[in-house]
């Protein structure tokens, strides 16, 4: 498939001091990136400690979780300056 001459060019760029300094630069990153991770996690897991949720009291009237109205108006409009 290949000829001689792409794969004695495509041995060359693998053997390169250039592409072998990059791919460790690439593992090392990759590395750091990970400890640091997982050095973040243990220490935001340890820092928050489990807090239960408190459960609702049950009383008769429970609110209502979606008000209905019948107009778009948020009422944000200002009131009516009083004169004394």
């Amino acid at each position: 498939m290949f000829n001689a001459e792409v794969r004695r060019l495509l041995i060359q760029v693998i053997g390169s001091w250039q592409v072998w300094a990059v791919t460790v630069v690439l593992v090392l990153y990759v590395f750091l990136i990970n400890y640091v991770a997982r050095l973040y996690n243990r220490s935001r897991r340890s820092r928050m400690p489990f807090l239960p949720i408190p459960k609702a009291k049950k009383s008769g009237a429970e609110s209502p979780l979606v008000v209905s109205s019948d107009s778009d108006d948020l009422g944000l409009e200002e009131a009516p300056a009083k004169k004394k």
